[in-house]
């Protein structure tokens, strides 16, 4: 909608040297440690670069306007801690463009 804000998020699988995981296969877990210092920590957004790139648009055109997936409260409450989480870490920032993605849910086997 005009003038309404959005966050865009683009989630990710963050690894670094310490992620360790209990459930993890342990094959993984031997090739993460191996090259630990090629899954550098990330602490925020990338620098800027000197050019700024720009996606073309059609003259005219409006983004697809669809309404959100409804989120169940307990899913409501883990988008709102994660989007916190990524805000303060600089992951992701504020943004009022009026292109985003839905947010899915999809549950493990395991619970």
């Amino acid at each position: 909608r005009k003038g309404a804000h959005a966050l865009l998020v683009r989630p990710g699988l963050h690894l670094n040297a310490t992620t360790t995981s209990t459930s993890a296969d342990p094959e993984v877990e031997a090739l993460l440690q191996g090259y630990a210092d090629v899954f550098r920590d990330v602490p925020g957004l990338p620098p800027m670069r000197p050019v700024d790139h720009t996606i073309p648009l059609v003259p005219g055109a409006q983004p697809v306007s669809r309404p959100m997936y409804r989120l169940s409260p307990l899913e409501l409450d883990e988008v709102k801690r994660q989007v916190t989480d990524l805000l303060e870490k600089g992951m992701i920032r504020p943004s009022t463009s009026p292109y985003s993605a839905p947010i899915l849910f999809v549950g493990k086997k395991d619970g």
